[in-house]
């Protein structure tokens, strides 16, 4: 990570009055010249002295500010050893290399890739990876499978992420590699590839904040992202006729649940239909057998008091109800010798004395 150490939007305050302009540099080595050539034997005319004094107070001039961005802070070193952190904004240090300022984006954040890369990645690290050999893993159940994932971060301490690791960078790619590895070789492939990414994004997140932790990075690691997962390039043929077989078993099964759920839930309906036509039936029966009971106990009660009258009441009401659906009809008499025919008269419902 290089140091920033200067540009060309130099501003600041030179002292002599309110609010002064910035200083004019042309004016400041002009009077400088002017000085030395007072100084120098024979007014300093021809001397090398004089154009090297002029580019070496330029070059101070120029080293003298820089400016630190709003998502960053400064890391300013004096001859190599830590000095201060500067917050955004524009400042000076002594210049020609005495202060150094690493100016380090912490409140920006940024993201490794495994597998793959991406245009404009946000990458403080753009050193050459294997990025094949990076994928390859072997899961719980011994079988392989090519991992691409992304580990998003956050530089938490400036001081510890430059001075306590020699290469941050590389550091953090062999830890999200290592517990990827890990987490990965606990699973079988068929729950990294499906139903276990959540599981797997989880831990491997807190395993890599503990090891960058215990290593004292001074990195926060915010996200940590599964991308393509595949079987290796021999075997994924054959890996994609399995999921298509596994698809279509489990569109069979969606498919008889469907027709499970249509059948079966008309089926309890017309049972319930059955059952309840079936009390209802039971409860009619049972209300006309207590009413035709009811009804011969207060005929017997009349019975009782009135045998005679009421035996012929029975059997007068009796013949009301069975002659009119009797076609041919004969009455007998003992005092009489010959039949009686008795005529079937249309539309007449009982028998005429």
């Amino acid at each position: 990570m290089a140091a920033h150490n200067g540009n060309n939007d130099q501003s600041g305050s030179w002292g002599g009055g309110p609010n002064p302009g910035p200083p004019d540099l042309e004016k400041l080595a002009r009077q400088g010249i002017n000085n030395l050539r007072q100084l120098l034997p024979g007014g300093g005319s021809g001397n090398i002295l004089i154009p090297a004094l002029i580019v070496l107070i330029g070059l101070g001039a120029w080293t003298a500010y820089y400016t630190v961005p709003s998502d960053s802070v400064a890391v300013v070193q004096r001859f190599g050893k830590y000095l201060k952190e500067v917050q955004p904004g524009l400042h000076f240090k002594l210049p020609l290399g005495i202060d150094v300022a690493t100016i380090v984006p912490v409140k920006r954040q940024l993201k490794q890739e495994f597998g793959f890369s991406t245009a404009g990645s946000t990458d403080l690290f753009q050193s050459p990876v294997d990025g094949k050999r990076e994928t390859e893993m072997v899961t719980g159940d011994l079988n392989a499978a090519l991992v691409e994932w992304v580990v998003q971060y956050r530089i938490s301490n400036p001081r510890k992420f430059l001075f306590e690791v020699r290469e941050p960078g590389a550091t953090l790619r062999y830890v999200s590699e290592s517990v990827m590895r890990e987490v990965v070789g606990d699973r079988t492939v068929d729950e990294v590839i499906t139903v276990g990414r959540q599981e797997i994004e989880i831990e491997a997140l807190e395993k890599m904040q503990l090891l960058s932790s215990k290593y004292a990075m001074g990195i926060s690691i915010d996200q940590v992202q599964l991308k393509n997962i595949n079987p290796p390039l021999p075997v994924q043929e054959s890996f994609n006729e399995v999921n298509q077989a596994q698809q279509e078993k489990e569109k069979l099964i969606n498919e008889a649940r469907r027709d499970y759920n249509k059948v079966i839930p008309l089926a309890e309906g017309e049972k319930d239909q059955r059952i309840r036509e079936a009390d209802g039936y039971r409860l009619k029966r049972i209300n006309e057998a207590e009413g035709d009971v009811a009804r011969f106990n207060a005929l017997l009660t009349e019975y009782s008091k009135a045998p005679e009258v009421t035996r012929r009441r029975i059997y007068i009401e009796t013949l009301q109800e069975v002659m009119p659906g009797i076609r041919s009809k004969i009455i007998l008499d003992e005092q009489t010798p010959n039949l009686l025919p008795l005529l079937n008269l249309g539309g007449q419902k009982g028998v005429q004395p």
